[in-house]
């Protein structure tokens, strides 16, 4: 189907009325079992979802943003939705804040809530293992979609993302030049399309190494878990002085179990982190890190949804971030840290 489903098509596929589809749909009235599978089976084979605000947004007068991302808790994502909030909502936009917290069943309930309410644009971190038929939901209501860090297969949404590999490419190297050869990769545990790409980088940098060989070692995207992971990591591989890490929040957890462990960062272990949250530049000792500015970064999500608002028939768009290494003083020459 070409255009946005109404209700008068599934009551059609169903074979009943309009009102009839329309209890089912809600709940009411009373509608025997098999008509109400009919209608159910009609409603999710055209991806339909009422729309609870169709008369505002019918008119244009509705000015709310949804964002559907993961782990709001984490600095990071506080840091983006700052940037996404203060540029949106000086066009005149209200910004909700929906967490699927990575969980695909939750999302897809995010995304049908999302629809009935009638929002305006939608901003989109999507989970891992996201539904297939959730790209269709959102292109068969027309939502103007812009999908954040992780790109989805079909290609049918605007994209701010981040150039992950060339990213961790470069960290790898920057730790090479100080001699390091014995690097670990600290972080994450489900294998992201952003993760893929970070490790990828990584382990091209140490093909470039003689007797490099690549080491990745699981962990919540945390700080506690930074913490612990470090100390498990050096006790499996005590050969290791220096890593590469998923994020700041692991980084900086990394760094608080060097002190734990009587070791200091820069000086006995090399650590580099990625994003540069505020914390980066605030810690003792600073994190060298990639920067790639979250509230900028935010700012920029934000542009590119207005710019398919205001001309819904442009070509897509899709940009891709280039971090910068921001070095501090987590990074030191390997002869020092023997």
């Amino acid at each position: 189907m070409s255009r946005k489903p109404k209700l008068s098509d599934v009551a059609q596929l169903a074979g009943v009325s309009v009102t009839t589809a329309s209890q089912v749909l809600r709940g009411a009235g009373r509608i025997s079992e098999q008509t109400t599978k009919r209608v159910l089976e009609a409603a999710a084979k055209l991806h339909y979802v009422g729309n609870e605000k169709a008369a505002s947004m019918r008119s244009g007068s509705n000015r709310e943003i949804g964002f559907v991302i993961n782990q709001i808790a984490n600095p990071f994502n506080a840091e983006v939705i700052s940037g996404v909030s203060d540029l949106l909502e000086a066009e005149g936009f209200l910004v909700s804040i929906l967490d699927a917290r990575d969980d695909p069943e939750r999302q897809h309930r995010h995304l049908k809530s999302f629809i009935r309410s009638g929002r305006a644009g939608l901003l989109w971190v999507p989970a891992f293992g996201t539904r297939p038929d959730d790209e269709a939901l959102l292109q068969s209501h027309r939502v103007p979609t812009v999908t954040f860090l992780r790109k989805l297969d079909l290609n049918i949404f605007d994209h701010v993302g981040v150039a992950n590999h060339e990213a961790t490419l470069v960290a790898t190297h920057h730790l090479l030049n100080h001699g390091h050869r014995k690097i670990a990769y600290l972080g994450g545990t489900t294998m992201t399309s952003v993760r893929q790409a970070r490790i990828a980088g990584y382990e091209t940098a140490l093909l470039s190494a003689s007797e490099s060989t690549p080491i990745v070692w699981d962990c919540d995207d945390n700080k506690m878990a930074g913490v612990e992971a470090v100390s498990t990591l050096l006790k499996k591989h005590p050969q290791i002085t220096a890593v590469v890490c998923n994020g700041d929040m692991v980084a900086l957890g990394a760094v608080l179990g060097l002190q734990r462990l009587g070791l200091s960062a820069g000086r006995d272990i090399s650590v580099i982190g990625f994003d540069d949250i505020q914390d980066a530049a605030a810690s003792t000792p600073a994190l060298t890190t990639m920067s790639i500015c979250p509230y900028n970064l935010g700012k920029r999500l934000a542009e590119t949804l207005l710019k398919r608002l205001k001309d819904p028939g442009a070509p897509l768009e899709s940009v891709e971030v280039t971090a910068k290494l921001i070095e501090r003083d987590t990074v030191g020459n390997v002869h020092n840290q023997i």
